[in-house]
């Protein structure tokens, strides 16, 4: 970002997809044949991934985890340069917290699923909003912000539970705190025979 503002250049959700990776490409110092794109594989990305294989561009789709995927282009050096594609707005804003604490940002905006969906929007008022763009301060506004998340399977952003012999598991997390921007990466032990979990159902610990 800082870069960009460097040299003038900006991001706009709506240029040619040719266009957004050549900024792309000069603000990591790569060829645009060299950046890494991320998607997840829907049917619906049929014409972005067009896109990004005629300008030339790496393209990485995955099967799930696209808030690891938006949050990896954030982190210091990074695997990944840009992730793009439709996905849920509930996962947009929890994107959106981590990549405020790594100091990055993102753009999105409304995408109904339908026709009905369109109309239930503007019926309620928020016909505005379609075209809005939103970036990461408006999903996640201030700064009080704390994000932690612990892989379950391996993502981008972290590798998933490792168990060994049902007797022991390995979990990795992250833990950021956009406020200081400090992240911190936590690799945890876990010894399954002695430990517990609390179920809802009687507010009890239970063996594993």
């Amino acid at each position: 970002i800082e870069y960009m503002k460097k040299r003038g250049d900006s991001l706009h959700l709506d240029m040619p997809i040719a266009e957004m990776l050549a900024i792309v490409a000069h603000a990591v110092n790569k060829r645009v044949q060299d950046v890494a794109v991320m998607m997840l594989d829907r049917p619906r990305h049929k014409e972005i991934v067009e896109q990004i294989r005629a300008a030339g561009a790496s393209l990485r789709m995955i099967g799930d985890g696209d808030i690891a995927a938006a949050i990896a282009p954030s982190l210091p050096e990074p695997d990944v340069d840009l992730y793009m594609g439709i996905g849920g707005s509930p996962e947009a804003v929890l994107a959106a917290a981590a990549i405020k604490c790594l100091g990055g940002d993102m753009q999105c905006r409304m995408w109904p699923r339908d026709e009905k969906e369109r109309k239930g929007l503007i019926a309620d008022g928020h016909k505005k909003d379609l075209d809005r763009i939103y970036s990461a301060d408006d999903l996640a506004n201030g700064q009080n912000i704390i994000f932690c998340a612990t892989g379950i399977s391996d993502s981008a952003l972290l590798q998933g539970v490792r168990a060994r012999g049902g007797v022991t598991a390995t979990t990795h997390s992250i833990l950021m705190r956009a406020k200081s921007k400090t992240v911190r990466f936590i690799r945890a032990r876990h010894d399954l025979q002695i430990k517990t979990i609390r179920l809802r159902s009687d507010n009890r610990e239970h063996i594993l």
